[in-house]
C-alpha cells in the first residue's frame, strides 16, 4: 500500500502535517560572540517549517562539545533565548521542530574549546585530516582519553542541554551519535 508523503502523521505524542522531515544541516551562522541563534536563523527555519518537522543543525551541548566555527550552542542563556526565536518563527508558521544535541568529541580543535582545552574523546586517538576552524583549516590533535569519573559530567551536560532545548520550546530532541 503507498502513502502518500502529504498525509499527516504522528511521531509519538506529536502530529505532524506530512510525513517530509528535514534533516539536520551545519551552517555555521550563529551569531558571535556566543555562538547565538540569531533572526537569520530563525527566518532560515521559518522558510522550511512546511515540513512535517524540522531538525536543526548539530547543537553543540557544552562549551567543550564544539567543533566548527559559529554552531549555535544550546549550554548559555543567550544560545536559549536565540532558539527560542526560531521555535517561535517555526511554530507560527505551523511546523514542529526537533533540536539536535551535539557534542564532536575528538572532531574538535583547541582553538574552538575554552581555554584552548585539548578535545575529549573515549581513546587518545587523533583523527586523520583536519578541523575547519576561524582561523581556517588546521590538523587535528590528539584528544584527551575520558576516565570513567568523567563520563558523568558529559550525560549531565546532555541533560542539561534537553532541559534547555524544552526551555527554548523544541517539540523533542534528536542525539547526533557520530562522534
Amino acid at each position: 500500500m503507498a502513502v502518500d508523503l502529504f498525509t499527516p502523521i504522528k511521531l509519538g505524542s506529536i502530529e505532524l502535517r506530512n510525513r517530509i522531515v528535514m534533516a539536520p544541516l551545519t551552517r555555521n551562522r550563529a551569531s558571535q560572540p556566543g555562538d547565538v541563534p540569531s533572526d537569520m536563523n530563525a527566518l532560515y527555519y521559518a522558510q522550511r517549517a512546511s515540513a512535517g518537522l524540522i531538525i536543526t543543525e548539530a547543537t553543540p551541548i557544552s562549551p567543550m562539545a564544539h567543533g566548527y566555527p559559529a554552531t549555535p550552542g544550546i549550554h548559555t542563556k543567550a544560545q536559549v533565548e536565540g532558539w527560542k526565536k526560531v521555535t517561535s518563527a517555526v511554530h507560527k508558521k505551523g511546523g514542529k521542530i526537533f533540536l539536535q544535541l551535539w557534542h564532536v568529541g575528538r572532531i574538535s580543535h583547541p582553538s574552538l574549546l575554552p581555554n584552548n582545552a585539548l578535545p575529549v574523546a573515549p581513546s587518545a586517538i587523533k583523527p586523520a585530516g583536519q578541523a575547519v576552524t576561524f582561523q581556517g583549516m588546521q590538523d587535528f590533535v590528539t584528544p584527551h582519553a575520558l576516565t570513567a569519573e568523567e563520563l558523568p559530567g558529559i550525560v549531565a551536560e546532555y541533560v542539561a542541554a534537553a532541559k534547555n532545548a524544552l526551555q527554548a520550546d523544541f517539540d523533542g530532541v534528536e542525539i547526533h551519535s557520530a562522534n
